[in-house]
């Protein structure tokens, strides 16, 4: 229990023990918990000074419950022992920055830079706490605001399709019900006691793949995040039968692979982004998507640090680097 987070119960079968009795016992005399001098404030905050390194990242983090807290880590670790440098509950910048200052300022001066998303709660805490530290706004973060504008232009095109769906399913029962009507009113037609045939029930448009249109957008939630050089032969066909069909979303599929390739180019330089960003924004303008002109906007407003990550091409995530 030491090393492994696992319960007291799971060793009942193992040990013959009554789990919630070891479990206090474990608590009150092994753990050492009742003697852990932080266990005061370890609810609220948790720093370790000695895990301070040069490249840092502050992101915020469910912990139990939905709970958010902000934790702060050294990217040296990868996600290892030794990684987390705070752990403060909440992302209110001046209760995270008072836990931060607990570490001593000669410390936090050696941070050359700290990586984060869009949070201005973030960034006010990393000015405030590490003022010598370049600012990179996280990698991941940025391509998923462009991500989740192409997912909005996704839903709305599969709303327009169920739409569509309902009116056809509408059109379809009035016109079998006519139908029975008409054959009432004949009198030379003798069919019109005859209950509905099952022949006549709603058939929706199979595309080539097998899908319906709201099949096919429902389904394609996935491929449209990944390069096509990572689709399956299934999703290349799905994806083939999608931008035909769906022009719209061809185009915005392309300006969010523009963004991940400014960032894939291994050559790319700080100078080299800013101009690559330039072009990105005169795709998105030529598009003129209201969720895409959105996105560029927070983009341009914070491109300085988006284009920081070139620099070190440090991400926020600690264990990918």
């Amino acid at each position: 229990m030491d090393k492994y987070p696992i319960t007291a119960r799971s060793l009942e079968k193992y040990f013959h023990i009554k789990g919630d009795q070891f479990e206090r016992a474990y608590k009150d005399h092994l753990s050492g918990y009742r003697d852990w001098t932080e266990a005061e404030h370890a609810a609220d905050w948790l720093i370790f000074p000695e895990n301070i390194g040069t490249h840092i990242s502050i992101d915020e983090t469910a912990v139990s419950m939905g709970e958010l807290y902000t934790i702060v880590s050294n990217k040296a670790a990868h996600g290892q022992k030794g990684a987390i440098i705070a752990l403060v509950k909440g992302t209110k910048s001046e209760t995270v920055s008072e836990a931060l200052k607990k570490i001593d300022e000669a410390k936090r001066n050696l941070v050359v830079e700290i990586t984060m998303d869009f949070s201005d709660s973030m960034h006010a805490i990393a000015e405030e706490c590490f003022p010598k530290a370049m600012i990179t706004i996280d990698r991941f973060h940025t391509q998923q605001l462009s991500i989740d504008a192409m997912q909005e232009l996704r839903v709305r095109l599969k709303r327009e399709e169920r739409k569509k769906d309902i009116e056809a399913r509408e059109q379809h029962k009035y016109n079998v019900e006519r139908r029975l009507e008409r054959r009432k009113e004949d009198k030379t037609d003798n069919r019109g006691a005859k209950r509905k045939r099952k022949n006549e029930a709603y058939k929706p448009m199979r595309l080539a793949n097998g899908d319906t249109p709201i099949e096919l957008l429902t389904r394609s939630r996935y491929l449209l995040t990944q390069s096509g050089d990572k689709w399956t032969d299934s999703q290349k066909l799905r994806a083939k039968i999608l931008f035909e069909r769906y022009p719209i979303l061809q185009q915005a599929y392309s300006i969010n692979h523009s963004l991940r390739m400014i960032y894939n180019n291994k050559n790319a330089t700080r100078e080299s982004a800013l101009e690559s960003l330039g072009e990105w924004y005169n795709k998105v303008t030529d598009f003129d998507d209201d969720a895409f002109n959105t996105v560029s906007a927070t983009i341009y407003e914070k491109q300085e640090e988006i284009v920081n990550y070139f620099v070190y091409r440090q991400s926020t995530a600690s264990w990918s680097h």
